[in-house]
């Protein structure tokens, strides 16, 4: 049975005082007395000693809080002065002391408009390296499927349905359900606007052009950034931090072609199907509105887009899809693959994912509007 540790401070007037073990001090018997040495470190002096000759078994545990204890007091990082025999006592301290860590120094923060200037580096530096990692991670999910296209028989079928049918099919309803309302609420407002200068009958045009050209593409890409991108992300990074992927490179299986090509493809796929859904889906909202506050037929309603809406806003709507559904794929796989090995690094990373597909989907919006605005389409 262990003995109990115990301890006693021996002072003497001309004398460094003495700190006395006695009993077994192991993992098992000290957790009690921590709380009390830590007071008692401030008594021992520059030149205290350790008695050791009452001491019964000793382990690294014990070594370190006795060793602690003296380099937090006045002592500092003087070297212990033991006093009686030990079997391992000396060796045990000597390998606690080597072992202790000093407390890290505190952050230095720049304050004023020095370190103001420093956190703005920072950020553009870590903005720079972020756009050439995922320039880079592009450009290899680019090769990786030109291969997949010269060797058609490598392309997982089975992973890309199912990815189709998980991030796609199942957000068939909230894109269509949004799209829908986005519909009612423009519709709704031309009515109005228009409605102060005669002209509200041009309500169907609105609704038309903003679905299809804008809103439908712009809403399903946002959607699949909030809802699939995300996704993407936390399953490949639970992957890495299980070290799965680490796994896959052993069996010979490329990450690229497993992972990032099958949630390209079933993306690409999927895209486009839910943007025409969501445009399908915002005109019958606008059509409500037309019917039931401006008493326009769902016949003349149709009439009018095949009469005054050109085929071409379809189509500068629709040809978003695919880069958007690439985009956002490659961010989301980029992303999970950057993950480390704690969650806290796999939350701030899913985070990151979502905030830039999102920036980078109204970024590319803007860009092609600027460019068929050129085209004069």
């Amino acid at each position: 049975m262990a003995a109990t540790a115990a301890y006693e401070l021996i002072e003497a007037e001309d004398a460094a005082p003495t700190l006395a073990l006695r009993g077994d001090w192991t993992v098992d018997t000290i957790a009690d007395l921590e709380d009390e040495l830590r007071p008692l470190a401030a008594q021992l002096a520059p030149g205290a000693a350790l008695d050791v000759a009452q001491l019964g078994r000793f382990d690294v545990a014990g070594a370190y809080l006795i060793d602690r204890t003296f380099r937090e007091g006045p002592a500092g990082e003087a070297r212990i002065a033991v006093r009686g025999a030990h079997a391992n006592a000396l060796t045990l301290l000597a390998a606690a002391r080597k072992a202790a860590v000093a407390p890290a120094p505190p952050p230095e923060h720049p304050h004023g408009f020095k370190g103001f200037l420093e956190t703005v580096g920072r950020g553009v530096s870590a903005i720079g390296e972020e756009i050439i990692e995922t320039v880079g991670f592009l450009g290899e999910t680019l090769v990786v499927l030109a291969r997949l296209v010269l060797r058609p028989q490598r392309i997982r079928w089975v992973s890309v349905v199912h990815i189709m049918e998980s991030a796609g099919l199942n957000a068939l309803p909230i894109v269509m359900l949004l799209s829908f309302f986005i519909g009612l609420v423009v519709a709704y407002l031309g009515a109005r606007i228009l409605g102060d200068f005669g002209a509200s009958v041009f309500t169907v045009e609105l609704v038309a052009f903003s679905m299809l050209r804008e809103f439908a593409v712009v809403i399903t890409a946002v959607l699949l950034a909030g809802r699939t991108n995300s996704a993407f992300t936390a399953e490949i990074g639970a992957m890495k931090m299980r070290q799965e992927i680490d796994a896959m490179r052993v069996m010979r299986i490329d990450p690229m072609e497993a992972l990032v090509a099958t949630r390209v493809i079933a993306m690409l796929v999927m895209t486009p199907i839910l943007t025409f859904a969501a445009m399908m889906a915002g005109i019958f909202g606008g059509l409500l509105v037309c019917w039931g506050a401006l008493g326009v037929s769902p016949a003349m309603f149709f009439a009018r887009i095949s009469e005054t809406v050109p085929a071409q806003h379809f189509w500068v709507g629709f040809v978003k899809a695919p880069v958007f559904a690439l985009v956002l794929a490659v961010i989301g796989c980029k992303q999970g693959l950057s993950v480390g090995g704690d969650v806290g690094s796999l939350g701030s990373r899913v985070t990151t994912s979502v905030v830039q597909a999102i920036f980078m989907v109204i970024l590319i919006d803007a860009l092609f509007a600027l460019w068929f605005l050129e085209m004069d389409w």
